[in-house]
């Protein structure tokens, strides 16, 4: 009887603390959304209308179809995600070619300096990004790369790719060395075992990594709001011109969050199930 009990009180205890967590993730988002459909003036009432009582899509109306009340950083919202979806799409893919290439060369090949060249590679990702932000913005100014798309990209790659290769080394040595020296045996070579069995393997790794790799991509500020001006601003520069000098219009920032959100949840209900599977392979070895 008392086993009893102390099995029942744990699992309430459970189901409380994950009510709890869930609710703790999902109410900011669902916030968000209401933010999104509420008036100006019943946002910012007080005390807070939970529930709004004049649903209004205007701000959605806006952002996806334009017009002459739309203010400026609604009209140019989708022309900023638009620069997103192809910056984090280029990224993500020249960051998962070379990166994967680069983590088996790590993974299965031995030469001398290994150790120091994978430091090397790994330790950009501590470097601050305001101490390099000053020459980096010279460079890209004297070859006339500012306000481009092209220089999103090649910042964008220098903490992407070292990111993918330190995830898909620890993908590449969970998988046995005697699959790929089967292969070697009949007649495979090294680039053909990796394409053909080390790779297929890996799928969950490398859906992972990629998901990943892309909102990396996706959710980048800081690089974004100095390195271009108009022509290729991203969607998070493009959330923050609706903070105007005297006044913030919430709502249309709301607005442009949700829409913001779409692309990576997408992505990961697309891929859902080999997140969590690529998530768990790579943490213990094989």
């Amino acid at each position: 009887m008392i086993a009893h009990r102390r099995n029942l009180l744990q699992r309430i205890l459970l189901i409380s603390l994950t009510l709890l967590l869930l609710f703790l993730i999902y109410a900011p988002i669902l916030w968000l959304f209401i933010s999104s459909i509420s008036t100006r003036a019943e946002l910012l009432a007080v005390p807070p209308h939970w529930i709004p009582t004049q649903v209004t899509f205007a701000n959605y109306a806006n952002i996806l179809f334009g017009g002459p009340d739309a203010p400026p950083a609604a009209r140019e919202f989708l022309y900023a995600m638009g620069n997103s979806l192809v910056v984090a799409s280029a990224v993500t893919l020249i960051s998962l070619v070379v990166g994967t290439m680069a983590a088996y060369a790590f993974a299965r090949i031995r030469f001398p300096g290994t150790n120091v060249l994978l430091v090397a590679v790994l330790g950009t990702r501590m470097l601050p990004g305001l101490s390099i932000v000053i020459p980096l913005y010279i460079i890209a100014s004297a070859r006339g790369l500012l306000d481009t798309r092209t220089v999103l990209v090649l910042l964008y790659l220098s903490f992407t790719l070292p990111f993918v290769i330190w995830i898909m080394i620890s993908f590449f040595r969970t998988i046995p060395l005697e699959l790929e020296e089967a292969a070697r045996i009949d007649g495979c070579s090294r680039i053909g075992a990796m394409l053909r069995i080390i790779l297929p393997i890996s799928g969950p790794g490398l859906v992972s990594t990629t998901i990943f790799a892309f909102l990396l991509a996706w959710d980048e500020f800081f690089i974004a709001l100095l390195f271009t001006s108009r022509d290729a601003k991203t969607v998070p520069v493009a959330i923050a011109e609706f903070t105007g000098r005297y006044a913030v219009d919430y709502t249309a920032m709301a607005t442009a969050g949700v829409l913001a959100a779409i692309p990576p949840i997408v992505l990961a209900i697309v891929f859902q199930r080999y997140i969590v599977s690529g998530l768990t392979s790579g943490a213990v070895k094989g």
